[in-house]
């Protein structure tokens, strides 16, 4: 789970944010990283998504594209991922003069490039009108014979339920596109359910939905979860910076875990989070209960969840 807006490299970033004269809130990539590092800790999602505002900009052209998602893939690569997916919103770049067609290719040419096995998972914004998610959703459509895996809802949940969008989720699974939606992020545990029962085989974070262990007027909730097998895709120290979690010892992913809920770990932004994938793991280790074994073991339900549920295009 990582987006491509969220996790440029910092010198990526300084170098395109010079190339398009757009101003950086730092002098240099050093100060930049330092800049991100300050504003991690964002307290809420709201204000987390703000950090976005400075990515999508210099990423507004074909071979910055490119790069961004071929340097994804080889960060990736090189932290030890065997298998990969990548997100964004490409109707984000319209503002910028680019059409979705020229975002989703250059996206897709800069993951060919790398030799990681991955795919593109075009987002909406949930906060748009339907008619936007509709529009996403078909541009999804039109790309996954050359790479793009599934179809996502994303950016601030409160208030923007996924019912909102049947549409276009009714579009996505009548031809057969798998659905991760971001879900019980900043909302209740009942919209994982509500996304669940809208088609998602994975959820985007899910971690509200311990809010029902332990209550029996809502533990039906994470037994519906469960016995669907649905797959959450959790991003603790994301959460962490959200508001979602007050801190990775006190975070649900370890009760979510013994409560027998399939469930990964995951970076969500490196750059505005700044960490690796293989941080994260080390983190999980030092500051819940999480011992290896479980971490192997919450590696192998991610690899059944993409086998069997995502239907990941490899370039195997």
């Amino acid at each position: 789970h990582e987006h491509l807006d969220g996790g440029l490299r910092v010198s990526t970033l300084f170098a395109l944010l010079a190339e398009r004269g757009l101003p950086s809130p730092a002098p240099d990539p050093a100060r930049l990283a330092e800049w991100f590092d300050a504003r991690a800790h964002a307290g809420s999602l709201t204000e987390y998504l703000r950090g976005f505002a400075l990515t999508v900009a210099p990423m507004a052209g074909p071979a910055a594209l490119e790069r961004v998602a071929f340097e994804a893939a080889e960060d990736a690569r090189e932290d030890g991922c065997v298998l990969g997916e990548f997100r964004i919103a490409p109707l984000l770049f319209g503002a910028h003069g680019l059409h979705g067609e020229a975002v989703v290719e250059a996206l897709l040419a800069g993951l060919a490039r790398s030799p990681l096995p991955s795919g593109l998972i075009v987002c909406a914004m949930r906060h748009l009108p339907v008619e936007e998610t509709v529009r996403a959703a078909r541009l999804a459509l039109a790309y996954r014979a050359q790479g793009v895996v599934g179809f996502d809802l994303a950016g601030a949940e409160l208030g923007h339920p996924p019912r909102e969008h049947r549409a276009a989720l009714d579009l996505c699974r009548s031809a057969g596109l798998p659905l991760t939606l971001h879900a019980g992020e900043a909302d209740a545990a009942e919209r994982v359910v509500e996304a669940v029962r809208l088609g998602a085989r994975r959820i985007g974070h899910g971690v509200r939905l311990a809010d029902a262990l332990g209550d029996p007027a809502r533990s039906a909730l994470v037994d519906e979860v469960r016995e669907a097998g649905v797959h959450l895709e959790v991003c603790p120290t994301s959460n962490v910076h959200t508001g979602a979690a007050a801190s990775l010892t006190r975070h649900p992913i370890t009760a979510l875990w013994r409560a027998g809920v399939s469930l990964s770990f995951h970076t969500d932004n490196r750059l505005m989070s700044r960490l690796t994938h293989s941080a994260e793991a080390l983190a999980l280790l030092r500051y819940t209960s999480l011992v290896p074994i479980d971490l192997y073991a919450v590696s192998y339900t991610h690899l059944r969840a993409h086998e069997t549920k995502a239907n990941l295009v490899c370039r195997l």
